[in-house]
């Protein structure tokens, strides 16, 4: 072969290659930023309890929030009729007005997986400014992300609260008394051993622990404390929640918590508490009465060898994880999958980069890629 002729191989390869570089590419039902997005598919939650004492993980993006929060809501009013009101079973719902466009979509999965209308890469550029604000350097910090958790959390929770007390509010005055509520169906159908309903939870001394003004009635902040106790503020009801371990605990019925209560119980949260959050300053492996009788020591401010309730305060928390809590969690979480310098706190390009950190995805079968698992409890 002539030198002229490798000379034109070469020019209309090279020719061939700058077309195929500048053609237009099919755009891929499943693109949605970030390498790998062909192998990606966003999904939402699509199954729901409506437990208060169960924790559900909140959705990074507060647009995913609420396609989850409306489809959550749509279910609990399918279950509500079914169970309160079996004769509208079948009647079709009433429609809702000002929808938001993803609502036109028959599945919001479709929208979501509609790059010319829900784009990650895009979401991360406009969600980022609003997380990096305490400092505003240029970084997503821990610190920020677990306060942008926390308030995702708080909304999704308040709005729980208020979708159960518009139910409980029977003669619609905003407030809720104990003759207005009924405990969870799930407690009254279960008997009285379902989890709560045996240790005085939805009882009339949980009700009036919640009631912070006494004055017999619950608002929207009072009923929502008394459905999430763990979060409150309010002593009474962190009080109420000590008297209640005290109660589950107390094996010998003797209205306190001998170091072998405590021991048996609950130091096992207390020590996973702390294992969580890399708080242990020894080893629980060694010796493991160890620590628990220098925290029972602690704990036990007269001395007396007991814990009464008032001694337990210190580690309601821990024992009750809070919404903060949680929200620790999934920024730990992110933060460990996603701070590719490992300096702890996270760029936008680092955010691009791993996309599927922050969206929930699940992949097509011959995606071998393992960094982007499936992790419905961190969205």
């Amino acid at each position: 072969m002539g030198k002229a002729s490798v000379i034109l191989y070469i020019t209309v390869g090279i020719l061939v290659l700058f077309l195929v570089s500048y053609s237009p590419k099919k755009k891929s039902h499943h693109h949605n930023g970030g390498h790998n997005s062909q192998h990606h598919r966003l999904k939402l939650r699509s199954s729901f309890n409506f437990k208060p004492t169960r924790h559900d993980p909140i959705p990074f993006d507060p647009l995913v929030a609420d396609m989850e929060r409306r489809r959550e809501d749509k279910e609990w009013e399918r279950q509500y009729i079914e169970h309160s009101h079996p004769e509208l079973a079948h009647d079709p719902a009433p429609g809702h007005e000002s929808q938001p466009e993803w609502e036109e979509f028959m599945d919001a999965e479709d929208y979501l997986n509609d790059e010319e209308k829900f784009n990650v890469t895009d979401r991360l550029i406009s969600l980022f400014p609003k997380i990096d604000v305490s400092p505003l350097d240029g970084y997503v910090s821990e610190s920020e992300l677990i306060e942008w958790n926390v308030q995702s959390s708080a909304k999704e929770v308040m709005h729980r609260s208020q979708r159960d007390m518009d139910v409980h509010d029977r003669n619609k005055d905003g407030f809720v008394s104990f003759s207005e509520y009924e405990p969870p169906s799930w407690g009254r159908d279960s008997g009285n051993y379902s989890f709560g309903y045996d240790i005085g939870w939805w009882k009339e001394e949980h009700f009036n622990a919640s009631d912070a003004n006494g004055d017999g009635l619950l608002n929207l902040t009072e009923f929502n404390d008394f459905l999430h106790p763990a979060d409150t503020k309010n002593p009474k009801l962190l009080l109420w929640l000590c008297k209640e371990e005290v109660r589950e605990r107390d094996s010998d019925k003797d209205g306190k918590i001998g170091f072998d209560e405590f021991f048996h119980g609950l130091f096992d949260a207390v020590r996973s508490y702390e294992e969580d959050n890399h708080n242990a300053t020894h080893s629980y492996h060694d010796l493991p009465e160890g620590p628990a009788k220098q925290l029972f020591a602690q704990l036990d401010k007269d001395g007396v060898g007991y814990l009464s309730d008032v001694e337990l305060l210190p580690v309601i928390s821990k024992i009750h994880p809070t919404e903060r809590y949680y929200a620790k969690e999934q920024a730990d979480y992110i933060i460990s999958k996603a701070d590719s310098d490992k300096d702890g706190r996270l760029t936008l390009a680092e955010m691009i980069e791993h996309p599927y950190v922050f969206y929930s995805a699940i992949f097509d079968e011959d995606d071998t890629d393992d960094d982007y698992g499936l992790h419905d409890e961190f969205r």
